[in-house]
């Protein structure tokens, strides 16, 4: 198998995606506009100055880099611009479903009206559907931002399941206690959502463990501090708790200082339900695609295993049932059919890591 011949494969074959932020998802180009038509300063004026202001130093670079990047989005049209042009990479990388991060309780301090963002992404969301190109939301909820914007993200969350919304996520800073959010995830998991936490980024494992527990989180966001602890790896891997795992997310931001020493293999031998990720791409010069070749060249990854990573996420996912076994048939049909092309034999996806 030559190496130009799996990135053929890995280009075309289809893909989920399970952790990415909508808002950390915005074009250079399109961030310049935006800020330009919002009267927002930004730092720099032109896409190369930009790609320097992303070259973070800490999570707390990061952090202001997201939010100044929130302030530029403040009609519903930003909303559909920056959804359109997401979906538009989606499509061309095959990205055939995604459940992406929403922050709403940010836009609602910034005095966004929460039901036009919400009217103009379901009509954003069903053209992308009709063009065979799923999204599917995941508000969370920040741990450092005033309490309120907490019971307001769990409102829209649920005012919208049915058109854009499948689960409750948790993100922010991990040194901030969970406990407070309990009655609101109970109150997400009552009322049908997903239940989604960051946790073990830049917390130990026992931010994984406070999820687990006081947010009853089906999937844990990064998660990669599990390494750490062997008895956490057993524990999720008997439950089988996926982790969205997001490499040069975690080497740019410090997680880990370079792909060689990340914790992904670690995870990935242990049996864990590991997905691939790309987090907030253009803020990490990242693409899913780039993401999966990364893995396979960094940890000898074979078409097999890559397409059984790609499989993982769309079982993993909160799509409905019926729907999601419709896309898993179309899957595995499209690995043979692009292994076939690519590598001379037709691709069956790997069940799991190589020892588990």
């Amino acid at each position: 198998m030559s190496d130009a011949g799996l990135r053929r494969f890995v280009e075309a074959m289809p893909k989920a995606e399970l952790h990415v932020h909508l808002e950390g998802s915005i074009q250079p180009e399109t961030l310049l506009r935006l800020a330009k038509k919002r009267r927002v300063d930004l730092p720099a004026n032109d896409v190369a100055g930009l790609e320097r202001w992303f070259e973070f130093r800490d999570f707390q670079h990061f952090v202001e880099i997201y939010l100044a990047c929130s302030k530029c989005l403040r009609h519903p049209e930003d909303f559909q611009a920056i959804t359109d042009d997401f979906l538009e990479e989606q499509e061309r990388q095959n990205v055939r479903y995604t459940e992406a991060h929403f922050t709403i309780g940010t836009h609602l301090m910034n005095g966004v009206s929460g039901s036009e963002v919400a009217e103009a992404l379901a009509e954003t969301l069903g053209r992308w559907q009709r063009r065979g190109v799923g999204l599917r939301l995941i508000p969370d909820i920040v741990r450092n931002a005033e309490f309120k914007w907490a019971d307001r993200t769990v409102e829209w969350a649920l005012d919208n399941q049915d058109r854009t919304v499948v689960a409750l996520g948790l993100s922010g800073f991990e040194d901030r206690p969970n406990e407070p959010f309990r009655e609101h995830f109970a109150e997400a998991r009552a009322g049908g959502l997903g239940l989604v936490a960051h946790a073990g980024e830049h917390g130990g494992p026992e931010s994984i463990r406070s999820v687990l527990e006081v947010c009853g989180a089906e999937r844990i966001g990064h998660g990669v501090a599990a390494a750490r602890d062997p008895e956490l790896m057993a524990t999720l891997a008997e439950r089988g708790v996926p982790l969205e795992v997001c490499p040069t997310s975690n080497v740019c931001l410090g997680v880990a200082p370079d792909l060689a020493s990340h914790p992904f293999g670690a995870l990935w031998d242990a049996g864990l339900e590991v997905t691939v990720n790309s987090d907030d791409p253009p803020l990490f010069n990242t693409t899913l695609t780039g993401e999966y070749l990364a893995t396979a060249e960094t940890w000898n990854l074979s078409a097999e295993e890559l397409a059984g990573l790609s499989l993982r996420a769309l079982r993993r996912s909160f799509l409905p049932e019926e729907r999601r076994r419709a896309m898993e048939a179309e899957f595995v049909e499209s690995f043979a059919r692009q292994g076939e092309k690519h590598l001379d034999r037709a691709v069956v996806p790997a069940a799991g890591s190589r020892k588990s």
